[in-house]
């Protein structure tokens, strides 16, 4: 009766002017979700697994925080409607499972859905927000993913906006990622609302394709890149466009998980890996925690890149960072090896966005390469090289002092 009076005060005092929580993501968060490898697979063991080797494998050294849950850890709610997590799966409860990976220097994140039930069937938050989030911040949740299965007649921008007060209003300070798939323009009313919010349908093991499921499609790499142009201006620190969880490790070509780590890093897209940690391998885990690119990725400016040049299947996509460095990459969509042979001095960068020029018969920039972490020269020399197939060249242009 007690938590009941103190639920019904917990609505009572919510402000009308209830927000996010500011300043909880002000670089893309990077971590780790369960779905796109394990889906409803999931219990207890593979959880506490998973943090023990995201701290072993140097992938929180790299700046890897979270632990997410997705679908599937819901039981039944009790008596008075609060959620209980599914007591087969996840026998020790969910704040055993958070103070574990607490105890890790971890963060720890969880699933709901804001219809009446979660995309694979479990109860969904939809009624039941407040007391959702009052049994989050009980638990020590650090992270929410809320998805939008099964909302017939609910309006996208409300429905977010009530979970975002029912966080606030719960007191602890919890990352909201919106996951509406972008039928709903998030990136418009977003900013507000959530730290983060999904720019398309499901991504799947695919550089460049698409995999039809009857009633929705999930995307390849390259189909969500391209899938939104123009919604850069809408991201920056604490509101991201999120191109999804990762498929590195889970079965693309070297090349291709190269290419699609680079593109997320790019984008300034959240870097949430979706593979086995427990079973990757090295080639897999020195993509993940590559320092250099994720430093593209985490530049405290937030500015998401954009393709600068295309000429057949070869795109450049560039990124301004911070000290008016620049990221450039160049990425083969074709199935065939590329030579490339780009002049820097016959070019000029311009970002309106951000008001940044680089223009390079003027100003001299040493050029990095990433992947190989070298130095390779200047912007006085052109830069030649050859890039297989589905693959990158990442470059990291600062200028000469």
């Amino acid at each position: 009766m007690k938590k009941l009076t103190f639920f019904i005060l917990l609505i009572l005092s919510t402000s009308l002017y209830a927000q996010k929580f500011e300043g909880l993501a002000l670089t893309p968060p990077m971590g780790w979700n369960s779905w796109n490898y394990f889906g409803c697979d999931v219990d207890e063991a593979i959880i506490r697994q998973t943090a023990d080797i995201m701290v072993t494998s140097g992938m929180k050294d790299a700046g890897y925080q979270y632990i997410v849950i997705d679908d599937c850890w819901h039981g039944e709610r009790d008596n008075l409607g609060f959620i209980q997590p599914d007591p087969e799966r996840f026998p020790s409860g969910i704040k055993a499972l958070a103070d574990y990976i607490h105890s890790k220097g971890l963060k720890f994140g969880i699933y709901s859905d804001a219809g009446w039930k979660t995309c694979a069937g479990r109860p969904g938050s939809r009624g039941y927000e407040y007391q959702d989030a009052m049994k989050y911040a009980e638990w020590g949740v650090d992270y929410l993913k809320y998805d939008w299965c099964n909302t017939e007649d609910l309006n996208a921008k409300g429905a977010f906006m009530t979970m975002r007060n029912a966080l606030y209003a719960a007191g602890r300070p919890i990352v909201f990622s919106l996951c509406e798939w972008g039928n709903n323009n998030p990136w418009e009313w977003g900013k507000d609302v959530g730290h983060l919010w999904r720019i398309s349908g499901d991504i799947a093991v695919i550089f460049d394709g698409e995999e039809g499921h009857g009633t929705w499609t999930s995307w390849g790499v390259l189909q969500i890149l391209d899938m939104r142009e123009g919604i850069r201006i809408y991201a920056g620190p604490d509101h991201w466009n999120d191109f999804d969880m990762m498929e590195v490790g889970n079965g693309m070509t070297l090349s291709e998980d190269r290419a699609h780590f680079t593109l997320w890093c790019m984008m300034a897209s959240p870097l949430m890996a979706g593979n086995d940690l427990r079973n990757m391998s090295q080639e897999t885990r020195e993509i993940l925690t590559n320092n250099e690119v994720i430093a593209v990725n985490q530049d405290p400016l937030g500015i998401q890149g954009f393709k600068y040049l295309k000429k057949d299947e070869l795109e450049i996509w560039v990124k301004p960072l911070k000290e008016d460095e620049l990221a450039v990459c160049f990425l083969n969509r074709g199935m065939a090896t590329k030579k490339i042979e780009f002049n820097w001095e016959d070019h000029f960068i311009k970002d309106d966005f951000v008001h940044k020029e680089y223009k390079f018969d003027q100003t001299e920039y040493q050029v990095r390469d990433l992947w190989i972490k070298k130095n390779i020269g200047t912007t006085k020399k052109s830069y030649v090289s050859t890039i297989a197939s589905h693959d990158v060249k990442l470059l990291k242009l600062s200028p000469v002092k």
